[in-house]
């Protein structure tokens, strides 16, 4: 395997993907678009075994430990979410008792408006909570997980932020600070609503987030059933009955969404999270998410690309005392591999350089991208692994002509 130094030349690289990396990272500030676009090293082999195949045209299944996407499917492809966007609403109330904000003792009431188009005349997803009456968050908790009830929604919505369209403003607020940049929400029940659309790789990635951040609330999503005002539902999760490990989450379905999933299962200390969207049935929605992961749990084991603190390659600096600064991970960095194979791996570092001086450990600087053949496989943030104060003036001038030249190079290649 060959790769491009940072004069254009090419020369036989290093074995191994951090060697790899450690070079193209040099060319990264030079012959990249602009975003520091490393060249692409790789690690080629032999086995490959069939893809797997689903009918379902959404899919993402996910390792949230080391954050490697086994399988995707349209994943980005905006899509109506349907009552799994409810676990956006459940997010936002874990995360307001997490604060201080709220207790699960707190009560809140069922108003008209909530117990008509939530409850039990609107015909739809209902605890059955009788209009007036005063709900405990546990409560209403345990009945949007495990009745899917939109009267149980929209008396939070409107117990917290007045309404449902500023409760959808706050959601869609919410979901870009915890890193879910595609999704839209519009109310707390996922209503349809042309506004209202998520990803099932932004799903993955709450799910992810759930069952991180709230270790304390994410046993209520295994609740098998729940009664209230004397009537008693069962969780609408297929995945809890099927002895697979599952322990959550949400389900979904609408005429124009179809059937939709996020679910969770643990087997030997390894978790999964499968997401789909767009099923046929809820016989298809059940089987594919239960082949999903099966397929996961016996074709793929983990593998360490760096070990917590080792350098995954460099970042070029302008105007510091050192030209590079070393570029790590935030732990050790690990990917999903199909056992027994040796599929091609292949890695950049992205981001947006030279990076201006003085840079401080710790500080993000972009972020490495590891595809397994033609799918992302991994999506890593990277930071400065060592301080690095301002040069003198002499190397910060020649830092700026180099700058220039490269500058001068780049706008030469472009025409061409």
């Amino acid at each position: 395997m060959r790769t491009t130094d940072r004069t254009g030349r090419r020369r036989t690289a290093l074995c191994g993907l951090a060697a790899l990396l450690a070079i193209a990272s040099l060319a990264a500030a030079v012959l990249g678009t602009g975003n520091g676009l490393a060249a692409t090293p790789s690690m080629t082999g032999g086995g490959k075994k069939p893809e797997f195949q689903t009918s379902v045209p959404n899919v993402v299944l996910l390792d949230p430990a080391s954050d490697s996407i086994l399988f995707e499917k349209n994943a980005d492809q905006p899509v109506e979410p349907a009552s799994l966007a409810k676990l956006m609403t459940l997010e936002f109330v874990f995360h307001q008792i997490k604060e201080g904000k709220l207790k699960l003792t707190d009560q809140f009431t069922i108003s008209e408006n909530a117990w008509r188009k939530g409850g039990a005349p609107s015909h739809g997803s209902t605890m059955f909570a009788a209009i007036h009456s005063q709900v405990s968050v546990d409560d209403l908790i345990r009945g949007i997980i495990v009745d899917s009830a939109n009267d149980a929604c929209m008396a939070l919505a409107e117990g917290l932020v007045g309404n449902e369209a500023a409760f959808g403003a706050m959601l869609t607020k919410r979901a870009r600070e915890i890193g879910l940049d595609h999704s839209t929400f519009t109310n707390s029940t996922g209503y349809s609503d042309p506004g209202l659309r998520v990803t099932v790789r932004d799903l993955a990635q709450l799910a992810r987030y759930i069952i991180k951040t709230y270790p304390d609330f994410y046993p209520y999503f295994a609740q098998r059933e729940f009664a209230w005002n004397k009537i008693n539902q069962q969780n609408r999760n297929p995945l809890l009955g099927m002895g697979l490990g599952a322990d959550g989450l949400k389900t979904g379905e609408t005429a124009e969404a179809g059937f939709e999933l996020v679910g969770s299962a643990v087997q030997d200390e390894l978790r999964l999270i499968v997401v789909l969207a767009g099923a046929k049935s809820d016989k298809e929605r059940a089987e594919e998410a239960r082949k999903l992961l099966e397929w996961g749990f016996h074709d793929f084991e983990t593998r360490v690309l760096f070990a917590e603190g080792q350098a995954v390659g460099e970042a070029k600096v302008f105007g510091g005392a050192s030209s590079y600064v070393p570029l790590v991970g935030p732990g050790i960095v690990r990917v999903m591999m199909p056992r027994d194979s040796d599929e091609r791996l292949s890695a950049r570092i992205v981001y947006t350089g030279p990076v201006p001086a003085p840079v401080v450990k710790g500080q993000p600087i972009g972020k490495l991208i590891v595809n397994r053949g033609d799918n992302l496989a991994l999506e890593v943030p990277l930071r400065a692994a060592a301080d690095d104060r301002r040069g003198s003036m002499s190397k910060r001038a020649m830092d700026a002509v180099t700058e220039l030249m490269i500058g001068l190079f780049r706008a030469g290649v472009h025409r061409l």
